[in-house]
């Protein structure tokens, strides 16, 4: 089989030429936010557990919480939330029979990521500031 003259033929398009459409990356980052949460949620599991384990474990836990890292492990479980969530109502659409042309699912490819980053600033800033 490896023997076979292919002449000039191209390759198979993969990831570098070929151009994956903004419904395909929404599906994708909808379960890869669906796993993502699993990090916050183990972060606030743990920092939960702490606190009742004592003083000494509450301290360490509530230090990771709220250094940077705890931040930016929360504020992207937050965000994969909010992205997931409007997936979800996206997806509710879709078992009705609605928007399933190519130009509605593009179009609420984009709704979703821009109302997920949205809604994330606005959670956070409520959070922060209110």
């Amino acid at each position: 089989m490896g023997d076979i003259p292919r002449g000039n033929r191209p390759l198979s398009p993969h990831l570098q030429v070929y151009r994956l459409p903004i419904s395909a990356v929404t599906s994708i980052m909808n379960r890869a936010t669906g796993h993502a949460m699993v990090a916050g949620i183990l972060l606030l599991v743990w920092w939960l557990v702490a606190a009742v384990a004592g003083d000494r474990a509450f301290a360490t836990a509530d230090w990771v919480l709220r250094s940077w890292f705890g931040f930016l492990v929360l504020a992207g479980s937050l965000w994969s939330l909010w992205f997931h969530f409007l997936a979800g109502i996206r997806h509710f659409f879709y078992d009705a029979g609605h928007m399933l042309e190519i130009d509605a699912g593009q179009k609420t490819s984009w709704a979703i990521i821009w109302g997920s980053v949205i809604m994330t600033v606005l959670t956070l800033i409520l959070f922060f500031f209110a």
